[in-house]
């Protein structure tokens, strides 16, 4: 278990319990109360760290190593049913953005994702989830794909942004995420977003569109990384903390600025510490978001999805 600098004192808490358990099972001593002392104290420093984290820790939580990515999600909640389909049919592959058709109980959806890696050869291989324009067009092609066949979109976004290289300038990535936010605002079935992780600039816009966004409740979603925009403020990454604070980027400031609709609970100490249960909460919010827009008919979905997105940013004086 990696533990982040704010979660130190958990970390002291579990090696004394661990430490006390261990006494206990190799002599004769009675330890339970020394363990149930511990294991109490234990509890109530986590709900006490957790209950008040800053944007800054929220941001790091959302890079835990450990946090679940997309195909983590998919795998739990479609099990084997999941089919990857790839290729955007006009340059090539690109693994950082991955889709395919997996059914929920018995309704199918079509998935699509930014895909980070676990250690440095993945990470290099899926591009540290920095998509291409080539993983937009795929993504675009899986949409129509599903639109064409009556199926809802479900994505999931965790990405620290689209690529920014030369070669994906060259092939156009302004462009590609620009295609796709026009074209899913006019998608005629149901669009699930879920933000996973980190939901940087239009990288994740690129996905990001739908009928219902949820956030998980530790992750962000920002025009700009809050090192990237204390480095342009400040000219250094020494004021990230300030700029995360400043940037409003965690899941209760876009809830109240009315920018995504609703707030998926992780378990205490974030969505790594308890997988099968965050997997779960993951799995009834995007069930729950189907029900609610299936039985609309193409002309209303799109309508309101317009005017929910025409009507942000909005206020009377």
């Amino acid at each position: 278990m990696e533990y982040l600098e704010f979660e130190l004192p958990i970390k002291e808490l579990e090696e004394q319990y661990n430490k006390a358990c261990n006494i206990g099972q190799e002599s004769d001593v009675d330890v339970t109360a020394t363990c149930r002392q511990i294991e109490k104290k234990l509890r109530d420093t986590r709900k006490e760290i957790y209950k008040n984290l800053t944007a800054w820790q929220r941001v790091q939580l959302s890079r835990h190593p450990n946090r679940p990515y997309t195909l983590d999600y998919i795998n739990a909640i479609c099990g084997d049913t999941f089919l990857e389909l790839h290729g955007d049919r006009n340059v090539k592959d690109d693994k950082a953005m991955i889709g395919g058709l997996g059914k929920i109980e018995d309704q199918s959806f079509m998935f699509i994702g930014q895909q980070k890696g676990y250690n440095t050869k993945t990470r290099q291989y899926r591009n540290f989830g920095m998509a291409n324009p080539e993983g937009y067009r795929k993504a675009l092609r899986l949409m129509k794909s599903a639109e064409k066949f009556g199926l809802p979109v479900v994505t999931f976004v965790d990405t620290p942004g689209a690529y920014p290289g030369l070669e994906a300038e060259e092939r156009g990535q302004g462009e590609a995420i620009a295609r796709n936010i026009l074209e899913m605002t006019r998608l005629k079935v149901p669009v699930i977003v879920v933000i996973i992780g980190e939901g940087a600039s239009g990288g994740a816009l690129g996905i990001g569109v739908g009928d219902k966004v949820m956030m998980l409740e530790n992750t962000w979603y920002s025009v700009i990384s809050p090192e990237s925009c204390s480095s342009i403020l400040w000219r250094s990454w020494e004021y990230k903390e300030q700029a995360a604070d400043a940037l409003k980027l965690t899941a209760k400031d876009m809830k109240k600025q009315k920018l995504i609709d609703e707030i998926v609970k992780e378990p205490i100490g974030g969505a790594h510490s308890n997988r099968e249960e965050t997997f779960a909460t993951v799995k009834d919010a995007i069930l729950e978001a189907y029900e609610e827009f299936k039985n609309l008919s193409p002309t209303d979905l799109v309508n309101q999805r317009m005017d929910k997105y025409l009507n942000m940013g909005v206020f009377k004086g």
